[in-house]
């Protein structure tokens, strides 16, 4: 239902108020996001979570202060009392082998957390026995962390002058301990376990020792002479943790059905205490039959998540993890729970002890102190799971029944799936995301896991960076190596959020480029020394664009040394560069003896001019250079490389890089003359100085002549359109004014060469030096030069295209696209337009089925500012555009004013010869086609908030042929399919599929003159176009190449003004010549169905698809109409108004697509708009 409301949105609405539903089925060309959107990647958030100090617990001490059998003086005990140590009754068996058993218990507890670690067991010890310990175990762990967990349960409690209690060596006296000599054995990273009663006293005294030594520390630094300074420094203790068993003023709980060392308990046996806790509530009342020795015989190991004990700790994990991601700030959470595995268990366990020993009215304390956690909502979910753990132990011990798993998981995948799907934008993170990373480990739960992760990444950058911080990385990480296909489409949209969020993860494969590099370096040079010898012909061509002959002369080196390119600059404009930078020709001649090869004419208007970046870098590379080397490519001398092949990568990169130096498309060009000047420069500066070494070789050219005009060359292979990297704007050729917007084209005048020689500084290079090595200090003379060589060196090209493509995963993919949005702005803007199309076509069908009689009411006359040379309505709106030799005027015909006027960018020695709207029907582009085979597609023109942009430039034609009158570019546009027909002063149709952005067939003319007008059909799959030598070629472009002319027509003798073919099943063909002979054609048939004639001495023509009108100009000064018969309708000479003065001669004229209106240019500079009578419109 939803698709078919998308394909029909305007459903329910009256008829004369529904769109056109083609409207909607027509694809839209160049309006991807990479034609509407600047090319950057997106902001990088900071990234917490990758731990750069990981750490691990490597040693740990266990000092038990217990003197069995003898109770500390200070503290009075209950009777019965709490006796258990690590789960043994001290009292079953003798002291000595009470104390050593309970020693090894806790290193077995601690174990199951650490395994791998070293640990050392103090019992009952002295000072120096502490000591000991300490200081060995810190000697060995180096930089890692050492735990000192102490027991005090038989000695005094600690005192306020921060000091706890351990024995003389006979045991016949407590002795203090300093915790500040404690801090020094220890040293840092450590972690401290205190349990004993008042032990947060212990915490507050190391906090003051701890700040203690910071400011001995700073003393010591401030001032050396200070007799702190002289002593050994005390280590810092910023890094260390510790955990106290209850606050500086309480004691210990001593319940006898809880162990004595509850805290103890709770850190290292977590799920046997927490059962044993659950039992003693009133809750358990709940569950019949459980008892606290039923749970010592509950089934399974703890490392085991299939059995019930294993899955207890399961849950239990990632409760408490849940419980710290939700509570705890970000920082704190990866210091505490990600940094140490071992301390993250502790941490974990501590919040256990603090909600069961918070019961007994004992806080546990820690440092970093966290925030209170014991009545989260998620302990709920706790004593559920151990609610339906231990109502099935009697069963299962009993009579042996299944062990039913936990539903915990899959309920908390259902409330993380309802936080998804259920949420506003704007909302607190879900609770579930610890939880949903613990059951990537679970098979069962895996894949649905999986696809509620991806659709949480999906949410932006903000979701990728919170399952980071909880841990994401390693499970996915894990995943990869998963045999299971049905994840892997799930693994890679993960890995594409995550990659594209965090870019540190991609490996850099830097070392490829350093590897290539030299060899690179080898083959640009061997161009450049190639490019010195090889005779060039110098630039000669008169004003109108004929050839003369070409001058011998010696052949100048274009390549800047080192010295000439320190004080020669030339520094232009980022158009004055592009413009330049277009008159290369990148044919490929192989020979160079002929001297009006279109292929050996340099285009340069300043022969010896070096060429300026946007950013004003200087190039030491000319275009002249560029040009030379481009065709020295395929020389044949090029075959005694040394030690690099003509046919290896590196030779066809350089020879695609001098191609696209003369892309049409500024940025690109750009780039192409960045790297290749990097290049030209560690070529010849730091690859081989010593070709470079003679300063008599260095030569300045003198400036050419003025008068020297050069010819447009063009490309052999053409280049396919170059996507938008930053939706060029326009550059400074022409500057826009705010307001008026009313502008005249500037033309940047060339910088000449200035300068003197000195002597290279590339002689102090030695001989012997490696290639890329530093060379010797630079001189103070020298110093400025060097600045501008750094930049060839240090400058990496960057286009942010591989940014921007990662941003692209970086956003949500599975939202509804705002245009499919019923509800979206963009939706409501595209419902507006296509009602406004079906409205122009309805009145203008109307006016049109009246009848015209005549066509020569003036609905708008105004001065264009120059020439105009094409001229094209938009269909759709009061627009129409006006293009001169080289910029293009928009005019509202309606209203007569001038909407916008900017420079189309083509080279000077070039013109607009073709105009074409792209999504005329939508959102509008313009497309221009000059005579060097260039085609500019332009948006935000004729808006008057926002300038013209160019969306996207390249060669569209190669090889165009320079003529005295030629055609220039013709093209064709259909919508329906997105293909752009384009010939010319070529013997080709090219055929450009906008969609891909490549060309797709190259059809051949078989004629020998130029193509003047092309037409086609994409119904029937037909190309009809017109030849200056008066033929009309018909081509079916779904044939071979070789069979696809179908039908060739000779009745015309004179050059063809316009051939037209009908867009429907049954159309025909209808042509115009020069001479004024009318013919139409029917595909099928060899001959004319019908022939008329006309005015002759035609300039331009134009036939209305909708009404049986065409329209003619002549160079006598006049604009003939007539119907589809060859019947004059009516002629028009002069322009409305009082004293009405005689037009000029037409330049070009246009219908309407759909009104019955014409628009007239005349070589006076004159456009005008005819309409029929006003009583009819």
């Amino acid at each position: 239902m939803e698709s078919e409301m998308l394909q029909s949105p305007l459903l329910g609405l009256g008829e004369e108020d529904e769109s056109d539903l083609t409207d909607w089925n027509l694809p839209l060309a160049f309006m991807k996001k990479r034609h509407c959107e600047k090319i950057e990647g997106s902001k990088s958030l900071a990234q917490s979570w990758r731990m750069k100090d990981r750490m691990k617990t490597v040693s740990v001490a266990l000092v038990l202060c217990l003197n069995v059998g003898v109770d500390p003086p200070d503290v009075v005990k209950t009777t019965p009392c709490a006796r258990l140590e690590c789960w043994i009754d001290p009292l079953s068996m003798g002291p000595q082998k009470a104390l050593e058993t309970i020693g090894a218990n806790l290193q077995k507890q601690y174990e199951n957390w650490q395994p791998r670690a070293r640990y050392k067991q103090s019992l009952d010890p002295t000072v120096d026995e502490v000591k000991k310990l300490c200081t060995s175990l810190r000697r060995n762990a180096k930089e890692e962390r050492v735990l000192f967990h102490y027991n005090g349960h038989g000695v005094p409690r600690p005192t306020v002058n921060g000091e706890i209690w351990v024995f003389n060596k006979n045991y016949t006296q407590y002795i203090p301990l300093s915790i500040y000599d404690l801090q020094t054995w220890m040293g840092s990273p450590s972690i401290f376990v205190y349990d004993c009663s008042n032990a947060g006293l212990i915490v507050k005294s190391f906090k003051q020792f701890a700040l203690q030594r910071e400011q001995e520390l700073e003393v010591a630094a401030i001032n050396p002479n200070h007799p702190l300074a002289q002593m050994p420094l005390p280590p810092s203790m910023k890094n260390c943790i510790q955990l106290a068993a209850c606050e500086a003023s309480e004691l210990l709980p001593m319940i006898p059905d809880l162990p004595a060392d509850l805290f103890t308990s709770c850190l290292t046996t977590p799920i046997k205490i927490a059962l044993r806790w659950f039992c003693m509530q009133k809750s358990v009342r709940l569950v019949p039959g459980v008892t606290l020795d039923l749970i010592e015989k509950i089934p399974g190991r703890l490392n085991d998540r299939r059995t019930p004990l294993g899955e207890l700790n399961w849950i239990f994990t990632a409760i408490t993890d849940t419980i710290a991601w939700n509570v705890l700030p970000r920082d704190l959470f990866q210091k505490l729970f990600r940094q140490d595995l071992l301390v993250a268990s502790l941490f974990r366990n501590f919040l256990l002890a603090e909600r069961i020993m918070r019961s007994y009215n004992c806080t546990p304390v820690s440092s970093p102190r966290l925030p209170p956690t014991y009545m989260h909502a998620m302990w709920q979910a706790w004593d559920l799971a151990v609610d339906i753990c231990l109502s099935q132990l009697p069963t299962i011990i009993e009579e042996g029944t299944a062990f039913r798993h936990s539903p915990f998981f899959a309920e908390q995948l259902t409330a993380f799936q309802v936080w998804l799907t259920m949420g506003v934008e704007n909302r607190n993170p879900p609770e579930q995301l610890p939880i949903v990373l613990q059951v990537l480990l679970s098979q069962v739960h895996r894949l649905r896991a999986l696809d509620l992760l991806g659709r949480f990444l999906d949410l932006g950058p903000w979701a990728v960076s919170l399952a980071l911080s909880v841990g994401i990385f390693p499970y996915v990480l894990k995943l990869l190596q998963s045999s299971a296909r049905e994840l892997r489409p799930l693994l890679v949209f993960i890995w594409a959020k995550i990659l594209a969020v965090d870019s540190e993860l991609v490996v850099a494969l830097s070392h490829l480029v350093v590897q290539y590099e030299s060899n690179f370096c080898t083959v640009a040079l061997q161009f450049m020394e190639e490019e010195k010898n090889y005779p060039l012909p110098s630039p000669a061509a008169t004003e109108g664009g004929s050839l003369t002959p070409v001058r011998d002369g010696p052949c100048t080196p274009r390549l800047r040394s080192v010295s000439s390119y320190g004080n020669i600059r030339a520094v232009t404009t980022a158009r004055n560069l592009n413009k330049s930078l277009q008159n290369l020709s990148l044919n490929e001649e192989s020979g160079s003896s002929v001297a009006f090869s279109p292929g050996n004419l340099s285009t340069s208007s300043s022969a010896s001019s070096t060429l300026g970046s946007p950013e004003n870098e200087e190039y030491i590379l000319s275009f002249e250079t560029i040009d030379k080397m481009r065709r020295v490519s395929s020389y044949s001398s090029l075959n005694s490389l040394i030690g690099v092949s003509f046919n290896s990568v590196y030779t066809q990169i350089w020879r695609v890089l001098l191609h696209l130096a003369a892309d049409p498309y500024p940025d690109v060009s750009d780039l192409a003359m960045k790297v290749l000047n990097s290049i030209a420069y560690k070529a010849t500066v730091n690859a081989r100085p010593q070709r470079i070494l003679d300063t008599s070789s260095l030569t300045q050219s003198a400036p050419a002549s003025p008068t020297n005009k050069g010819m447009h060359i063009h490309q052999v292979g053409g280049s396919p359109p170059t996507t938008s990297t930053s939706s060029s704007s326009l550059t400074n050729d022409v500057t826009k004014q705010p307001v008026s917007r009313d502008i005249t084209s500037v033309r940047p005048a060339n910088v000449g060469n200035m300068g003197v020689q000195y002597t290279p500084h590339s002689h102090q290079f030695p001989r012997t030096r490696k290639m890329f090595d530093k060379g010797p200090e630079q001189t103070t003379d020298d110093a400025d030069d060097t600045v501008g060589h750094k930049s060839f060196i240090s400058a990496t090209v960057q286009t942010g295209f591989c940014d921007w493509s990662a941003k692209y995963f970086a956003q949500p993919v599975m939202k509804i696209p705002e245009e499919h949005d019923l509800e979206s702005q963009i939706r409501k803007e595209r419902e507006w337009r296509f009602l406004r199309n079906a409205r122009v076509r309805k009145q203008a069908q109307k006016i049109i089925q009246k009848g015209i009689s005549r066509l020569d009411d003036q609905i708008f006359l105004n001065r264009n500012p120059g020439v105009p040379s094409v001229v094209k309505f938009h269909p759709f709106t009061p627009c129409i555009a006006v293009a001169d030799k080289d910029s293009i005027c928009f005019w509202d015909w309606e209203k007569g004013e001038k909407l916008d006027y900017f420079h189309n960018g083509n080279p000077r020695y070039t013109r607009i010869t073709a105009m074409e709207y792209l999504n005329g029907q939508d959102c509008s582009l313009l497309l221009t086609a000059t005579d060097d085979g260039a085609i500019r597609v332009w948006k935000n023109f004729a808006d008057l908030e926002k300038n013209p942009e160019m969306v996207t430039a390249w060669q569209g034609l190669s090889d165009m042929l320079p003529t005295t009158r030629g055609a220039g570019m013709v093209v064709d546009w259909e919508q329906e399919t997105g293909l752009l027909m384009t010939s010319g002063d070529v013997r080709i149709i090219r055929i450009w599929d906008t969609d891909r952005e490549m060309k797709v067939q190259d059809i051949p003319t078989g004629a020998d003159s130029c193509v003047t007008s092309l037409s086609c059909d994409s119904h029937r799959s037909l190309i009809v176009a017109g030849l200056g030598d008066g033929s009309i070629r018909v081509f079916d472009r779904r044939m071979a190449l070789s069979e696809c002319r179908v039908m060739t027509y000779r009745e015309h003798t004179a050059w063809v003004v316009k051939a037209y073919l009908q867009k429907h099943p049954e159309g025909n063909i209808m042509s115009v010549s020069v001479n004024g002979d009318v013919r139409f054609f029917d595909p099928r048939m060899p001959e004319s169905m019908k022939v008329l004639q006309i005015v002759k001495g035609l300039t331009a023509l134009d036939i209305h698809p909708q009404a049986n009108l065409f329209a003619c100009g002549s160079m006598n000064q006049f604009t003939a109409i007539y119907n589809g018969n060859g019947e004059l309708i009516n002629n028009i000479k002069y322009y409305d108004g009082f004293m009405g003065q005689r037009v000029g001669a037409i330049s070009c004229l246009a219908f309407h697509p759909h009104w019955p209106h014409l628009a007239v240019g005349s070589n006076d500079y004159y456009i005008s708009v005819y309409s029929v009578e006003k009583r009819i419109r």
